[in-house]
């Protein structure tokens, strides 16, 4: 069990929810301790530069779409770092707005 699996657990369900990441992975589009709105996502409409909540090798990220090839997305943070490619499954939902 990971920071965000009650999280996920509701996107899951269809919910929107809210939370404040901590740690500056994000910094610049995410700053640690901003509220972040996160909702359920469509694939479809997924786009790189989108910040999703994921897992990546087992590990839960709110971190950037930074390519795209069909189904498969490549996972990073704001700072440089890829985390590695998922399928549209690895994907939970899409942040919609920080404050």
């Amino acid at each position: 069990m990971g920071w965000a699996t009650s999280y996920i657990d509701k996107l899951k369900k269809g919910e929107t929810v809210q939370f404040r990441p901590r740690g500056n992975s994000m910094t610049g589009k995410i700053e640690s301790g901003q509220l972040c709105t996160v909702a359920p996502a469509k694939t479809d409409d997924l786009e790189v530069g989108d910040i999703v909540l994921c897992k990546v090798n087992g590990c839960q990220y709110l971190h950037l779409i930074k390519a795209r090839q069909a189904d498969r997305f490549q996972i990073g943070n704001n700072r440089g770092r890829i985390n590695g490619w998922i399928g549209a499954n690895g994907i939970y939902g899409k942040c919609i707005s920080v404050e």
